[in-house]
């Protein structure tokens, strides 16, 4: 550019101080230096977070290489690696058998009506729980609701067993002493399902409603202001304030338990099945344990639960995929 000459004054055009390239760099170089400042201020965050990393390399990754077991004839002299590649033999012979789609069938059957039965106590026990002004009789009840989570199976399928029981069995006492008769709620597949049913309510629901009183405590109160303004009572507050308050949360815990409907409780069922009930009681987790640990057939066992594995993938990616659509989903 030239300078404009005057009389008096020579006036020289302004330099552009810089130019876009040169804004970018230093934006780029902004965000760099942040992300290095977030990353220093979360890196006890990051130690704190190094034990899980572990445990999940450890205990959940590094045995899926056992999994090739699934695909061969495995044996103990030769170990896994040396052992006689099958292909998909192993999973021809388990699906060929009849007993298998009877073992799947119970595990489904089981597994959904527990979803479907118990799934909602865990939100209906947070919401009674939410409204209770005494705190009290609120925290008695929660440590009663809880307590059940931190006892096994063995503890608690003993009390079921000795609640049941068509000989020493309080309820069956119950009603030899009122009606004169007794009732084989353990030896009967309807009577048995309803007790499998109700005994993994009775132990998961209170643990289960601590995740629920979090969401509701996320909740605006100024919502339930407005809503009693408006007249609302108490049930229209839950349908239009509570549930939809903690969707999101209803959401994410029902993919996750979808991705657990081929999974049915080993001690559970162990605990409480007998032989009389074998046709329903017998599911994947009893079976692995019946043919692998106690049979010794591995590879069988080891199909059985990849296949288990697989289904249960499939499961929450499908439930997820749908809750997207409704912009719901986990991921």
């Amino acid at each position: 550019m030239k300078a404009i000459k005057t009389d008096t004054v020579v006036i020289r055009p302004r330099r552009a101080h810089g130019n876009g390239g040169d804004r970018k760099k230093k934006l780029k170089m902004n965000e760099a230096g942040s992300r290095r400042k977030r990353f220093k201020s979360n890196i006890p965050l990051f130690i704190l977070f190094i034990p899980i990393i572990v445990f999940f390399i450890v205990f959940k990754y590094f045995p899926m290489a056992g999994l090739v077991i699934a695909f061969k004839n495995y044996n103990f002299a030769d170990g896994i690696w040396g052992s006689e590649w099958v292909g998909l033999e192993n999973f021809r012979m388990l699906f060929s058998n009849p007993q298998t789609l009877s073992i799947i069938r119970n595990t489904v059957v089981l597994s959904c009506l527990g979803l479907i039965i118990g799934f909602p106590f865990p939100i209906l026990l947070a919401i009674l729980m939410n409204d209770v002004r005494r705190m009290w009789f609120k925290r008695t009840v929660q440590t009663l609701v809880y307590l059940p989570h931190f006892l096994s199976w063995v503890v608690l399928g003993g009390m079921v067993l000795t609640i049941f029981s068509i000989e020493t069995g309080i309820v069956n006492h119950l009603l030899q002493a009122w009606f004169g008769f007794s009732y084989p709620f353990l030896y009967k597949e309807g009577s048995w399902i309803a007790i499998f049913i109700g005994s993994g309510i009775w132990k998961e629901a209170g643990w289960g409603a601590i995740i629920y009183l979090a969401a509701l405590s996320g909740i605006d109160p100024s919502l339930y202001e407005a809503a009693s303004i408006d007249g609302a009572g108490k049930w229209k507050k839950i349908l239009n304030v509570t549930l939809p308050g903690i969707l999101p949360t209803i959401v994410m815990m029902f993919i996750l338990n979808i991705g657990h409907v081929m999974e049915v409780g080993f001690d559970q069922v162990f605990m409480l099945k007998n032989s009389v009930v074998s046709n329903i009681s017998e599911v994947i987790s009893t079976y692995i344990y019946r043919i692998g640990l106690k049979g010794a057939q591995f590879s069988l066992s080891t199909a059985m639960g990849l296949f288990e594995s697989i289904i249960g993938l499939i499961l929450v990616v499908t439930a997820n995929r749908i809750a997207r659509k409704f912009g719901q989903g986990l991921w």
